[in-house]
């Protein structure tokens, strides 16, 4: 892959994640000139055979990845999009490298987010409101599902950080960057 590529992308999910930190959003603007600039290098630094599919197909798996989460309302659509244009850079292999070390890395972001917020005891509540009705479904007693409304929340995570940092990890350790 084009070291050149890796920086432009490093670049862009820096400024996904100060605009996520301070606006708690992440601009589709950024995102769609992340994704048409990756396009464009990829058919400058590549021969055109496969290049379509591998920018589809980086796209593709880092979209689908945390299209889920998104559907559960565990994530805002513009973590989607981010994930899906630095896998429009890096590929399908590398996407999904990111994305599982996004997932570590918001993970430890939200419970240090909880307990230095003070809200672990709404999350505790919203676990025993949601799991309290499917354990007892599981026992055998007729108890109908529950929904937690948004309200409800725990609080969100500036989920644009943690697939900033797994960016930054693999497109180190893919130069040879050791983190020892």
């Amino acid at each position: 892959m084009n070291e050149g590529l890796h920086i432009i992308l490093l670049w862009l999910v820096l400024q996904a994640a100060v605009t996520d930190l301070a606006l708690r959003r992440i601009p589709n603007v950024l995102v769609l000139c992340g994704l048409l600039l990756s396009l464009v290098l990829h058919s400058v630094t590549g021969p055109m055979t496969g290049l379509l599919a591998t920018w589809l197909a980086g796209l593709a798996t880092g979209f689908c990845i945390f299209l889920p989460l998104y559907l559960l309302r565990g994530m805002a659509a513009g973590d989607v999009k981010l994930m899906a244009m630095a896998g429009g850079f890096v590929g399908p292999a590398l996407a999904l490298r990111i994305a599982t070390l996004a997932f570590l890395i918001g993970g430890v972001l939200a419970l240090v987010m909880l307990i230095r917020n003070g809200r672990w005891r709404i999350l505790a509540g919203n676990l025993k409101t949601l799991l309290w009705p499917m354990l007892g479904r599981l026992a055998g007693y007729p108890m109908q599902p529950v929904t937690v409304t948004r309200d409800a929340s725990a609080g969100g995570i500036p989920y644009g950080v943690a697939i900033a940092l797994a960016t930054a990890v693999v497109v180190f350790r893919t130069h040879g960057f050791t983190f020892a």
